[in-house]
């Protein structure tokens, strides 16, 4: 006499089926869910690559065109030197002083020229390493006039 079982799982069975059938659409889940932030941070990662590049590229522009503004305002300054020259007194007290402001003009206008911003900028600093009181000072009275200036009504 055999025994015949019946064909029917038992809750125990369905229960545990169920159990691996959820821990495996969990897992599954997990993984879409991994692939998907991994596609994200990817993808803001080459934005923001390109968002720096572009600004690099566009700061470069700036201090190009910085740099031939610089160097055009130094040769306009040479060439007013040369109209002061030739319109103003050469003799007497006025003849002098238009000497003397012809001389400054070129020679600014040459520095201008031969040292452009980035001159201008390391001279500034070797000028403020050397006379830092003076220039701490020479702020807080640029800073006290601006403010004066800006909060008149």
């Amino acid at each position: 006499m055999a025994t015949t079982t019946s064909a029917k799982p038992t809750h125990e069975n369905r229960g545990g089926d169920f159990g691996d059938k959820a821990k495996n659409a969990a897992g599954t889940a997990m993984d879409k869910a991994k692939d998907t932030a991994s596609g994200v941070v990817d993808q803001a990662k080459d934005m923001a690559s390109g968002l720096v590049d572009k600004a690099k590229d566009t700061a470069s522009g700036i201090g190009k065109k910085a740099e031939d503004a610089t160097h055009a305002v130094g040769s306009g300054m040479q060439s007013l030197a040369g109209t002061v020259r030739d319109n103003l007194p050469k003799q007497g007290m006025l003849g002098t002083a238009s000497s003397a402001v012809a001389k400054g003009l070129e020679s600014g206008g040459k520095y201008l020229e031969k040292e452009g911003l980035a001159g201008i900028a390391d001279d500034m600093t070797n000028l403020i390493r050397r006379n830092p009181i003076p220039a701490l000072l020479i702020g807080i009275g640029l800073g006290f006039l601006i403010s004066r200036a800006t909060h008149r009504s």
